[in-house]
C-alpha cells in the first residue's frame, strides 16, 4: 500500500486530495492507496467570507466545514504534526496529551500554512486576538457581541486588515486601522485607483487609517503605537502578516524567511511536496515568491495532487504554470474592489464577482447555499435588527454611531 500524508487542514490539502481522489479513486477504494490527513483542526476553515461571519451577514457553520465530510475517504488524524524525518520518510505527531506517534510516508505534502507572528508584539498573545487559530474568527465575532459600540483596533492594512476594519465598523464599532506603510493594501501597489476606492470605503464607514506607525504594545484597555500613541480600546486585532509554521526536519530547504523553498514541480525534496503560505512557490514567469493566499494555495494543492498521481503512474510530474487570476476585496454589503486578469472593478459589480469566486471554490455546496441564503436575509433585515445600533450620517459630519433607543 502507497500512503500519501497530508499536514494541515487548510486549501493545500484539500486541493491535493480533491485532485488525487479525482485521479486515483479506485486505488483508494480498493485499499491500495492511503491518503492520511493530520490536523490540529478539526475542520476546513474557508476564510474567504471572514469579513461577512464578523459582520454579522453569515453563520459560523457556512465556513467550517469538518474535515472528515470534506475528505470521506481519507484518515483524519486530530493531532498536531511535530516533526519530519525525510530520511526516514516519517512524520512524528501527538493526539491531545497522548504519546507521540510515528507516521511512515511514501509522498509528505506540507500545507501548514502561517500564523500571525503576534509574539513579536509586547502583550498581543495575551491580551489581542488573532483570525487563523481553530474558531478564533468565530471567537472574534462572539467577542464582538459581548461589547457593542466600544473601540476595535486592527493592526495591519493589508488586505486582510482593510476588509476586517470594514466588517468592525460595519458593526457599529469605531475602528482604527493601524498600517506600518504609506498606503494601505500593498498587494494592490500596482492598482493605485483601487487602493483610492478602498480608502473611500474605509473613509465612508467611519474607520480611520493610521499609516507609518506599527503596533508596538498590547494590554487589557489599550494599544501603544511605535510613534508612542496610546489608543484606548477593547478589542485589538492582528492582521499583520505571517510567519510560516515551524516544523523541525526540512531546515536546510527553508529561505530566510521560514518558507520552504519549492521548485518547478513544487517538490521540496525526494518525496516532499508544499505549496500555500508556508511555502516559497516561484512564479512561472516572473520567478518571484508568489502571494500567500488562498487561490495560489488551492492551484498549489490541484498541482501536487496531479504531481504525486503522475508519480504513483511511473510519470515525471510536470512545472507549476498557474499565472495568476486576480485580487478582490469586500467593504460591506454589495461594495468592494476587485481585479480580474488587471482589469480593475469596483462597487456592487466588484462584490458580487467576488461572492461568485468564492462559491465556486468553497469545500461544500450546501455550505455555498447556505451563504447565498444567508446574505438574502442580510440584505433585508433592517439594521438596528443587525448590529444593536445604527449608522447615522450627515452631509457635513461624518457617521456616528447612536443607540438605537435615541435614534
Amino acid at each position: 500500500m502507497t500512503r500519501v500524508v497530508l499536514l494541515g487542514g487548510g486549501y493545500v490539502t484539500l486541493h491535493a486530495y480533491a485532485t488525487l481522489m479525482r485521479r486515483r479513486a479506485r486505488d483508494v477504494r480498493q485499499g491500495d492507496l492511503e491518503i492520511v490527513v493530520i490536523s490540529a483542526d478539526h475542520a476546513h476553515r474557508f476564510h474567504g467570507f471572514t469579513g461577512e461571519l464578523v459582520a454579522g451577514m453569515i453563520d459560523p457553520d457556512r465556513v467550517a466545514t469538518p474535515l472528515a465530510e470534506a475528505m470521506p475517504l481519507a484518515r483524519i488524524i486530530d493531532g498536531r504534526a511535530l516533526s519530519i524525518d525525510a530520511v526516514h520518510q516519517s512524520v512524528s505527531y501527538r493526539r491531545g496529551e497522548h504519546a507521540v506517534e510515528v507516521l511512515t510516508y511514501d509522498h509528505l505534502v506540507v500545507g501548514t500554512g502561517a500564523r500571525e507572528p503576534a509574539s513579536e508584539v509586547v502583550g498581543l498573545e495575551q491580551y489581542g486576538r488573532t483570525l487563523r487559530g481553530p474558531d478564533e474568527i468565530v471567537a472574534l465575532a462572539e467577542h464582538l457581541a459581548t461589547v457593542p459600540g466600544s473601540p476595535v483596533v486592527v493592526a495591519g492594512g493589508g488586505i486582510a486588515g482593510a476588509e476586517l476594519a470594514a466588517a468592525i465598523a460595519d458593526r457599529g464599532h469605531p475602528v482604527t486601522l493601524v498600517h506600518s506603510g504609506s498606503r494601505i493594501l500593498g498587494e494592490w501597489s500596482d492598482q493605485s485607483g483601487l487602493v483610492t476606492r478602498a480608502e473611500k470605503e474605509l473613509d465612508h464607514l467611519g474607520v480611520r487609517v493610521m499609516s507609518g506607525v506599527r503596533l508596538s504594545e498590547v494590554t487589557p484597555t489599550t494599544a501603544v503605537l511605535s510613534d508612542g500613541t496610546t489608543l484606548a480600546t477593547a478589542t485589538v486585532v492582528a492582521a499583520t502578516g505571517q510567519r510560516p509554521v515551524y516544523l523541525p526536519g526540512l531546515d536546510p530547504w527553508r529561505d530566510e524567511r521560514g518558507r520552504l523553498r519549492t521548485g518547478r514541480t513544487l517538490a521540496v525534496r525526494h518525496a516532499v511536496w508544499a505549496a500555500g503560505d508556508g511555502a516559497r512557490v516561484e512564479h512561472p514567469s516572473t520567478r518571484e515568491p508568489v502571494p500567500a493566499n488562498a487561490l495560489w494555495a488551492m492551484k498549489g494543492g490541484d498541482h501536487i495532487g496531479r504531481a504525486i498521481a503522475r508519480r504513483l503512474d511511473g510519470k515525471a510530474p510536470r512545472p507549476f504554470r498557474y499565472r495568476g487570476l486576480g485580487r478582490a476585496a469586500s467593504f460591506g454589503y454589495g461594495r468592494g474592489i476587485s481585479e480580474l486578469y488587471g482589469v480593475p472593478f469596483t462597487g456592487a459589480f466588484a462584490w458580487t464577482l467576488r461572492l461568485v469566486f468564492f462559491l465556486r471554490f468553497m469545500p461544500s455546496r450546501a455550505r455555498a447555499a447556505g451563504v447565498v441564503s444567508d446574505l438574502a436575509r442580510f440584505a433585508v433585515t433592517p439594521r438596528r435588527a443587525r448590529a444593536g445600533v445604527v449608522q447615522v450620517a450627515t452631509p457635513s459630519t461624518p457617521r456616528r454611531l447612536v443607540r438605537p433607543e435615541a435614534a
